[in-house]
This record gives C-alpha cells, structure tokens and sequence, in this order.
C-alpha cells in the first residue's frame, strides 16, 4: 500500500544514491575509478576526484622569513597540504667533536669534497619532521613518532647530503692565529721571507632544519623538501669569529650576517600508478593511469609510487634522485618520460620560489 502525506499526496520514495563523500568513504576505489572513466557515450573527461586531470599537480605557494626567531624559513602550501620549515644554527666547537681530526690547509683543490664529508662526518646538518596532531585523521596526540615521519625524516637528510644543496664550506668558523711581533723581526734579520700562518678551524655551525606538517593531504615529499630548499636560501647565519682572549667563538651584530651559498635547485616531483583492479596481483590486465602529484585519498589507493628529483638550472636536466616503490607498471620508458614532467614541475616551483 503506497504511503501518503499529511495534504495526503503520495509521499516520495526515499532516496537510494549517496552523497560524494560517502560514497567516496564507503567505497573509494570505484568511487576514484568511476571519476577517471567516465562514460564513453559523454563528453566528460578523465578527472580525479579533486578536479584535476591525471597530469596536473596542485598549485604551489610558498613564503620565506615566516618565523622571526629562525635564521631562515618558509611556509609552503600545496592544495592542502601545508608545511612550515625552520632553520636555526648553533655553533659546535671543535673541541667537542670526539672524532675531529684538524687539516692543515683548506686552500687545496679537494676542500669542497672534505667539506661535504664534514657535513656527514660531523652531522652539521640534522632534518626533523613533526606531523601535528590535527593535520590529518591517522595522526593522533601523545603517540611516538609516526613511521611515515621517521621515513620523511630520513629521505630529506639523504637528498641534503646527495644533492651537495648546502657548501660546508659556509658552516666553519676560522681563526688566523696572529704572529708574534719578536718572530717578524727575527725573520726581518735573518733576510727570510714571512709566511702567513695558515687558517684553523675552530668551531661549526650546526644547522637544525624542523619541519611541522600544519595540514596534510598527501605527497608530503613533495612539499617537505620545497620548504627546506625556500628555508635554506633564506637562511642568513650570524658573524661568528674566534676571540683568541677568550678562547671561544663570539657572534656579533656589528657585522653584517653570512648568507648561505645555496647550490642549484633540486626539485622532487612524485606521481602515483592507479590501478583499474583494485587486486594488485593482476596489475596486468585493466588500465591504469599515472596520477601527478597524488592527495592523500590516492595515496591509499596506489600501490606503486615514483619520485624524480631534477635540476634544470643553466638550460640542462640533471636528475639528482629516483625511486620507485612497489608495481611493475612504470618501466623504463615511461620513467624516462616521466623526467619530461618533472621538468614542468621544476619550472612551477622555482616560479614560485621567486
């Protein structure tokens, strides 16, 4: 018997279809496929779920000199993930380096490479990844450290050292010890010819690089590494010099602060493979679409993910790093034509950069 209403018309029939955010809940994998494969018999492009087409990435922001405590830092917004980075030096003496080993001259050919090998000898530099309680749903209060910060974490410290970002020729503190007057004139004498003493390194700094993921949604790399490149070129260390009296490094105002020599810009672009099988053993036999700068809904969907790091200053690709996690999907030719994309990305960040 069909029901009535109060002006006694026939009432509708209750509503079996879901909202979008309930589908997408209940069942994402159909919900994110049937958004990459409309119908045939429509007009409708390929879309993701956000909007966006499979080869388009989020729009990048990014601000510097943000946090007025810090010596340098940037805050960088993509769609909505939000990370803010913040880098401090503090001075470490030599004298408090067990494993310090003083070389007598730095004025060689080779300093640059011992001076990348003081960096990680010495761990001049030190990468830290909070991810806020609040900025996503799995990150709760009160908790260790997250897997997914350590991983973070660790990826950023070993791009920093592979990628020769930073010159640690920028982090010494040298000292030219000051002849005595009674050896000149000795010298002056005897008809020999005054040689400068040579430089001694006496402390370093150390720069501590925090970053706190403000909100998240996905391809967190991505932006975490964005932030520490924006914060590092910002990053202005005080002057520091040896006081001989005192025996200790003294910074001051006085003088104008030393400005770090920041080398190229490396820049990570990250895709995810979306598979049309949800059963990751039979990758083979559906479609599959290669999805750029993936949100955090797609993260968990993909099971194989790529990240090319390039360079593309002075008109010539340079790729500093890839990894590739999990599938069979991308072989070779699609990685190299995936470096193509990088490129692009590369281009949107440094824009952004200024």
């Amino acid at each position: 018997m069909a029901t009535t209403s109060s002006t006694g018309a026939p009432a509708a029939a209750p509503s079996l279809t879901f909202t979008r955010p309930v589908f997408a809940k209940l069942s994402p994998h159909p919900y994110l496929l049937l958004s990459l494969s409309p119908d045939e018999s429509s007009s409708t492009r390929s879309r993701r779920t956000n909007g966006r087409a499979p080869h388009e990435a989020r729009p990048i922001q990014i601000n510097t000199g943000s946090l007025s405590q810090a010596h340098g830092s940037a805050l960088v917004r993509t769609g909505d993930t939000t990370v803010i980075c913040g880098v401090r030096g503090e001075l470490l003496p030599v004298t408090s380096i067990p494993q310090f080993r003083p070389t007598p001259s730095y004025e060689n050919a080779d300093d640059e490479e011992k001076a990348r090998k003081e960096l990680k000898e010495y761990d001049l530099l030190v990468p830290n990844i909070e991810l806020a309680t609040g900025c996503a749903p799995q990150f709760l209060p009160g908790v260790p450290p997250t897997t997914l910060a350590q991983t973070l974490s660790t990826r950023v410290y070993s791009l920093l050292h592979s990628s020769g970002l930073v010159d640690g020729r920028d982090l010494r503190v040298k000292y030219r010890p000051v002849r005595p007057p009674q050896d000149t004139e000795a010298m002056e004498e005897d008809g020999q010819e005054e040689e400068e003493e040579e430089e001694e390194v006496k402390a370093f700094w150390v720069l501590y690089i925090d970053l706190l993921f403000v909100s998240f949604d996905g391809n967190p790399f991505d932006a975490a590494w964005a932030a520490v490149l924006a914060a590092l070129r910002d990053t202005v260390l005080p002057a520091a010099k040896w006081d001989a009296d005192r025996e200790m490094v003294i910074c001051t105002t006085k003088e104008k602060g030393k400005k770090l020599n920041i080398r190229g810009h490396p820049v990570p672009c990250s895709a995810a493979v979306f598979l049309e099988k949800a059963d990751q053993q039979h990758q083979d036999k559906g479609r599959h679409w290669i999805l750029l700068d993936p949100d955090r809904l797609e993260e968990t969907l993909c099971g194989e993910v790529i990240t090319v790091v390039v360079d593309c200053e002075g008109n010539e690709t340079r790729v500093r790093s890839l990894e590739k996690q999990g599938g069979t999907v991308l072989g070779r030719e699609l990685i190299r034509g995936f470096v193509g994309v990088a490129e692009g990305r590369w281009k949107e960040v440094v824009k952004a950069m200024g």
